[in-house]
């Protein structure tokens, strides 16, 4: 299969298309490196990968990208944690919506032409904001109140792109929706404005690398958002990407949604004390305070996987220390070579 993967550059595709070049799909990635500035991936070099450089809203340039392959993964998108949706509350929804609807324009056409298979969007839990069902199943964000967020809200247009061009024009769709990735690869992103939390200028937009981040540089108490008793499910890139690929090479997905999650619920206080234990070890005391909460800090997001599992057989296995486990070493060598 020969799949175009728009947003190569970003955290999940750093995950995404080294799992997919090992299944020996032929991946074609762009990017223009907006968020971070240039970057190198181990994968560069393997002869089924081709990256070029370029703007996904450039529909011209998808749209001979687009040509011969079977799928395209539309996952290029600003992104990024709670500060996010405050700072860009504007470009979070243009930006993404021109995004999509160059990216549609190519799959469109390319599936006309006969080569096209399928597209699979890539959206988000944040369709689920303001749902009040839990575990929350697929199909609760067609029942639930709209987000709030103008992020949650263009994750959900997402989706709505995809059904409106099954319907108009044919073009099959996969929709997944990835739950708190964790992992590695994420930077200082360039447009991030300057936070203060405590003594720690905020460098990365994700919860857990940001509690690990301010571990490091010895910050204690560590500061949290709020109370510390938000629910998440904080899933491993990895598992993500093969939960991905799973949906990709399955026909029962065609024209279907999918939470990709671990099925392992954790409150952010639970989480930064095992950041505070695997940085500090088990013999320094845990302190913590509370920073005021964002507006959109959703409390509870709990996805329902039974889907997952019946359809493709799909665990998200790997445990939150096991992450740890890769994640504090990659932050602490970034840090010492001065980047974070």
């Amino acid at each position: 299969m020969k799949v175009l993967v728009t947003g190569a550059a970003g955290f999940i595709n750093g995950y995404l298309i080294p799992e997919l070049l090992a299944a020996g799909h032929e991946v074609v990635g762009v990017d223009d490196f907006s968020k971070y500035g240039p970057l190198t991936r181990s994968y560069d070099s393997d002869p089924g990968y081709r990256f070029v450089e370029g703007d996904a809203k450039d529909a011209d340039l998808l749209r001979e990208l687009a040509a011969g392959c079977d799928q395209v993964v539309a996952a290029a998108a600003m992104i990024g944690g709670i500060s996010y949706f405050h700072q860009f509350a504007y470009d979070l929804l243009a930006e993404n919506e021109r995004i999509l609807a160059s990216t549609f324009d190519a799959a469109i056409d390319a599936h006309r032409a006969g080569t096209l298979e399928r597209i699979v969007v890539v959206s988000s839990s944040m369709v689920y904001e303001s749902a009040a069902v839990f575990p929350t199943p697929e199909g609760a964000q067609l029942t639930s109140p709209p987000p709030i967020s103008t992020y949650g809200f263009q994750k959900l247009a997402s989706e709505y792109f995809a059904r409106g061009a099954l319907e108009q024009y044919g073009l099959p769709y996969s929709i997944v929706r990835p739950f708190n990735c964790v992992g590695i690869g994420e930077r200082r992103a360039r447009r991030d404005a300057d936070v203060m939390s405590g003594n720690v200028k905020l460098a990365l937009s994700h919860v857990v690398p940001d509690l690990v981040l301010k571990a490091l540089k010895g910050q204690d108490p560590l500061h949290i958002l709020g109370d510390g008793s938000q629910v998440r499910h904080y899933t491993y890139g990895g598992d993500l990407a093969h939960g991905i690929r799973l949906v990709m090479e399955a026909p029962a997905m065609v024209n279907e949604d999918v939470n990709l999650s671990t099925a392992t619920s954790t409150t952010v206080l639970e989480l930064a004390e095992l950041v505070w234990r695997a940085v500090h070890g088990p013999n320094r005391p845990f302190r913590y305070t509370s920073d005021p909460p964002f507006e959109h800090d959703v409390q509870r997001r709990v996805p329902d996987v039974r889907k997952a599992l019946d359809v493709l057989g799909f665990e998200a296995a790997t445990t939150l220390p096991a992450m740890l486990d890769e994640v504090v070493p990659w932050i602490r060598a970034e840090v010492e070579a001065g980047r974070l």
